[in-house]
């Protein structure tokens, strides 16, 4: 049940993001996202993550900028020069950036003919259910920005598979991202 009510709150954000983008500018959207979610982890889980080992720092770091800010804030631009659906179909490939990814960064992680058969199958269906009504429109721009987006996804998958190997409670994690992507995101922007 859970589980349907991700898969779904997931499969609106574009269609919502893209209708927040009349009113809302893309780093507008990213600070409330940052704000919900910290609010809502810090209700569960108010007390701070005491890092193990200090090296274990840069990979929170490297997943709070890759998965959070970098990702969404090039979604949510890309959302502003192309279609939601270019942009959906897109973000899907981060599972084959991700194999690709860890196939080079993460032992034991190979890429094999089920899972190039799997995702080949699932982008199939993605595209029939994204195209439904309509045809696909290129827009280069906005297709590249959703594709780099891809990219950081998949960055932010591999990363966050090293650091489920540091044994860190996943509201912790989820914390330390938000707060740091958080407070970094509204001081460059802002200038706070």
């Amino acid at each position: 049940l859970l589980a349907l009510f991700t898969i779904i709150c997931w499969g609106t954000t574009f269609i919502s993001t893209k209708i927040l983008l009349v009113d809302f500018s893309p780093i507008e959207i990213l600070l409330t996202r940052f704000v919900i979610g910290l609010s809502i982890l810090y209700i569960i889980r108010p007390e701070p993550l005491k890092l193990r080992h200090e090296e274990h720092r840069l990979y929170l770091v490297v997943a709070a900028l890759s998965g959070i800010t970098l990702y969404y804030l090039m979604e949510n631009i890309a959302l502003t020069y192309t279609y939601a659906s270019n942009v959906g179909i897109i973000s899907s490939t981060a599972p084959f950036f991700a194999a690709i990814l860890a196939s080079f960064t993460l032992r034991k992680h190979a890429i094999t003919g089920p899972f190039i058969v799997g995702f080949i199958i699932s982008m199939i269906g993605i595209v029939f259910i994204a195209l439904e009504e309509s045809s696909l429109n290129i827009n280069h721009k906005g297709d590249i920005l959703a594709l780099g987006a891809a990219v950081l996804w998949a960055v932010y998958a591999v990363v966050l598979k090293k650091i489920c190997a540091f044994g860190y409670d996943s509201y912790h994690k989820r914390n330390f991202s938000l707060w740091r992507n958080f407070n970094d995101t509204t001081s460059y922007f802002y200038g706070f």
